[in-house]
Order: C-alpha cells, then structure tokens, then sequence
C-alpha cells in the first residue's frame, strides 16, 4: 500500500518536466510555426487598441505573455542548434557571442538580464493596471521600475568590468527554424550517422567519414558559389575573445554610462514633478541634455582613449552606438515636444488620411496609438 502510494506520489512529480519535455520537442519540431504565430499575435496587438473598452490593456498583456514566452522558446532553440552538426549550426553574431559569453560566464549576470528583459516586456502592463489606482500611484509605478531597470544595469556595468551595456542585454534569437525541423531526432539532432551506407550520400545531408564519424557539409549550389564563400570568411572580430568585442570603460566613458542609465530615472522622476503641466519643458530638456551629453562624453572618450578614435571601435560597438543614436529620435515623441509639436503634426496627418479608402485604415491605426503616446509613458521608452 505505502509503495504503492509512494510510485504515484513519484510520478506526480515526475509529470511536469515530462511535459516541458514534450513542450520543448513541440516548439523544436514545429519551430517555423511557432515563429509566425508569435509575429502573428505580435501583429495582432497593433490592431487591438480602441477596437473595445479596456482594449489597451488586453492588447499589452497579449504582447507581454508573447515576449516571455519567446525568451523561453529563445532557449528552447538554441539547446536544439547546439545538437545540430557543426557545419549546419548557425553562424552567431557578435552580439550573441558576448552576452552569451557573459551568461555562461555569469549566472548573476544570467539573472539580472533576464530581469531586466521582464521588466521592459511587462512595464507597459504595469503602469496601465497602476493608472486605475490614480496619477501618483501610476507614476510611483514608472519610478520604481526605472529605478529597478537601473540597479541592474549598474550591477551589470560592473559583472562585464565596466564594459558598455547592450540593448538587449540577452542573446536574441538566429536559429534557422527550417534547420531544426529537417533534423531527425536519430541522426541530426543527437548527432549519430544514419542508417545507410557511409558512402551514399542523400540529396540535402551531409557525408559522414567511417572511420572517425565526423561530418562533411554537402557541396553549395554551383550557381551560389560567391555568397557561400563570403559566409565562411572570417572577420577580425570573429577571432576576437567574446568580452574583447567590446572596450572597457574608465573616467569619462564610466561616467557616461552612469548618466545614460541613470537618465531614465531622473527624467520619470522630473515628468512626475511637473505632472499638472504636461506643455512644460523643464522635463523635456532635461532628459534629453542628459542623453546627449552621455552619448557626446563617450564619443569623445572613445576618440581619446582607442588607437585610431572612433575608427578603433569594434563592429558591436558602432552597432549599439548607431542603436543609441536612432533612439534619440524618440523624443519627439515625449514630454513637451509631443504636446506642443508632434501632437498637431500627427493630428494634421491623420485628417488628411481620412475619407480615403486604405489611407483612412492607417490613420485610424495612428489615431489608436495616439491615446498610448498622451496617456502613458512606456511607449516612448527606449531603455
């Protein structure tokens, strides 16, 4: 009797990762699917504001339980590339070679990233549900999560050596979905040689050696020669170690990066301050003087510090200079210049658009988003 209760009690517990498992070969075998149902309901939330009341809160919670569910598939993917062959895994970038590293590295760093990309999924969510308890409340919200977003990327300014933070701080998903589902579980994605004759050779699959096991990739198409030779040539970032991808900081480029992390809470900090007025540009200027001094401190240190200025810099640290540097368009999507420039620019747009077939469907989309940009202050966020 007690063993018999013990068995069951056993396999109780034994369910639940044997459905993870049974999840996680799911998403592996149909992982081109599931990659257009998440762009599709991704696509989906654009459409759903203003279509019913409390619209905006359905649509963000559909796109918050989107964005962490791909974080998981994201891992899901990368543990099946990681059993394909090595000529078949995909190439990563230098941005996935560095925050992977530091994952490997770090669980810390694993778990305060991972926080943060919580954080930035869910913060829209969060200030709509704190908005029904009021303005304080809701602004009380959006200070307490930036000022959590900025603990953590201090913590993990300091985890890479003082090493300048990437947007997103986790490896992003670069698995070819058709990659995964031609693999077999008995031969590419365990990795053991087929069945047949070592000395066939199929169609698409690559030509295993008998007397060592390893793999040889099938020859490329005749006709794609140049392109296939340009993707196995090696760069000089690709031979670099992962953390050499980008400098350290130290002086004025720390400083930098303190004061473009802690701009987000200064500048909620500053909006809640002048609340009653949402036409004031104290807020405004502030946030943005702060943002562009950042950006132009760093730039200088970098023209200082590294052999050849700006030219010495890697190809991750232009990427992600060149991302900060397009996320400054967004603030004429805030505070004060909304209101008193952008606002009316968009309101002349949209007038034009209406009353003319197709046009009138994307000026009714503007006209949605519209009530997002006036009443929240996570849509314009960029950190």
């Amino acid at each position: 009797m007690y063993k018999q209760a013990s068995v069951k009690l056993h396999e109780s517990i034994s369910l639940p990762p044997k459905w993870l498992g049974m999840y996680g070969d799911f998403i592996t075998k149909n992982a081109s699917a599931v990659s257009q149902i998440e762009s599709g309901l991704r696509s989906l939330t654009y459409i759903i504001p203003g279509r019913f009341r409390e619209a905006e809160i359905a649509s963000e919670t559909l796109h918050s339980s989107v964005q962490i569910l791909s974080l998981y598939h994201d891992s899901l993917l990368y543990k099946a590339a990681c059993r394909l062959p090595l000529a078949r895994r995909p190439h990563p970038s230098p941005h996935n070679r560095y925050t992977r590293f530091w994952t490997q590295k770090s669980p810390t760093y694993q778990r305060l990233a991972l926080i943060l990309q919580m954080i930035q999924h869910t913060e829209l969510l969060w200030e709509m549900v704190a908005k029904r308890k009021g303005e304080k409340v809701r602004w009380r919200i959006v200070i307490l999560l930036e000022f959590v977003k900025a603990v953590c990327r201090l913590l993990l300014l300091r985890l890479t050596n003082s090493r300048p933070l990437l947007s997103p701080p986790l490896p992003e998903r670069e698995v070819d979905p058709s990659s995964l589902e031609e693999a077999t579980p008995a031969e590419d994605l365990i990795g053991t040689p087929p069945s047949e004759p070592s000395s066939e050779r199929s169609d698409d699959a690559s030509w295993t050696m008998p007397r060592t096991g390893l793999s040889m990739p099938s020859l490329p198409d005749s006709t794609d020669i140049s392109n296939y030779l340009l993707s196995k040539v090696l760069t000089a970032d690709d031979i670099k170690p992962p953390k050499a991808l980008l400098h350290r900081v130290s002086g004025k480029g720390e400083l930098a990066e303190v004061l473009y992390i802690l701009r987000p809470v200064i500048y909620a900090i500053a909006m809640q301050k002048w609340s009653d007025n949402k036409k004031a540009w104290q807020p405004w200027l502030l946030g943005l003087s702060i943002e562009y001094g950042a950006r132009q401190l760093a730039k200088k240190d970098f023209q200082e510090r590294l052999a050849g200025g700006l030219r010495g810099l890697t190809n991750l640290e232009r990427d992600e200079l060149r991302k900060r540097g397009w996320a400054l368009g967004w603030w004429v999507m805030r505070g004060a210049f909304y209101e008193n420039i952008t606002k009316s620019w968009i309101h002349s747009v949209t007038g034009r658009l209406r009353g003319k077939p197709l046009l009138d469907l994307v000026g009714g989309v503007i006209e949605d988003y519209e009530f997002l940009w006036e009443q929240y202050y996570f849509p314009t966020a960029t950190m």
